[in-house]
């Protein structure tokens, strides 16, 4: 995929903003041989040359463990800012998703998409500045059960309606959707179109597309590909996804927007 920057339309018109994002269901840094090993996660990382970078899974227990304090090893090793989401809480420890990325932030906010009696969920959406341009990226992990997955959709959605409609929008996260038809995706693909896809898991032989990618406006997600090599066939039970999104609508930066954060009722 092609480096981030703008680039002047087909005919020397109005400047197109490119960057390549990324989607990576980390599994807690452990590998198809059930070794942990972070150190394999940011070679993959440094290898996709996407930013950001929306995880799931990171393990960040406090301790001296592998498993342990994930983000941080994350983000000393690729050299990207880490941006952590809620703190959720389960017999594992703390653990749940995050962003890198070398991009200045504008804003931070965190939503609680927890449904009772289910695993803890989350969502951490944040605003970056892209080469002068306000982009706003959400990255989620939806849960195991259709019921479960439903309302956390809603309440997703709803989050997702804040986002000014001249402001882009890109969605990473393992979305748990096994059926190509599943509710949960249908109504995505209302908003955003319906992007390309490609197989994510497992990562040995893939065939399910559970890690997704959406961006608005609907035309702007150009290409997404499953990164395989045989180090990323290995650090994860996921591959990472990836990609690459062309915007042409000038959208400024803007000051920091009143959204609220949301909570499990």
């Amino acid at each position: 995929m092609k480096q981030a920057g703008t680039e002047s339309g087909a005919g020397g018109g109005e400047a197109a903003l490119r960057f390549c994002v990324a989607s990576y269901n980390i599994h807690r840094c452990i590998g198809t041989d059930g070794r942990c090993d972070p150190e394999k996660v940011a070679t993959v990382i440094r290898e996709l040359r996407c930013d950001p970078v929306g995880l799931q899974e990171v393990d960040n227990t406090p301790g001296a463990a592998p498993t342990s304090m994930q983000l941080e090893y994350l983000q000393r090793s690729t050299g990207l800012t880490a941006i952590a989401g809620l703190r959720l809480t389960r017999h594992l420890g703390h653990y749940g998703n995050a962003l890198l990325t070398g991009r200045p932030v504008i804003s931070v906010r965190r939503h609680d998409l927890s449904v009772t009696r289910y695993e803890p969920r989350g969502a951490l959406d944040v605003e970056l500045d892209i080469d002068g341009r306000a982009v706003r990226f959400v990255v989620t992990h939806l849960g195991l059960s259709p019921g479960e997955r439903r309302k956390q959709m809603q309440r997703l959605l709803t989050i997702l309606s804040l986002t000014p409609e001249d402001e882009p929008l890109v969605l990473l996260g393992d979305i748990n959707e096994w059926w190509p038809h599943g509710r949960p995706l249908r109504w995505l693909h209302a908003i955003f179109g319906r992007p390309p896809s490609a197989p994510s898991f497992p990562s040995r032989m893939p065939f399910l597309s559970l890690d997704r990618i959406w961006a608005r406006p609907r035309d702007s997600l150009r290409l997404v590909t499953a990164f395989q090599t045989p180090l990323s066939r290995q650090a994860s039970d996921h591959l990472p996804v990836m990609g690459e999104c062309v915007v042409r609508e000038p959208v400024p930066v803007s000051p920091l927007r009143a959204l609220p954060a949301t909570r499990a009722g």
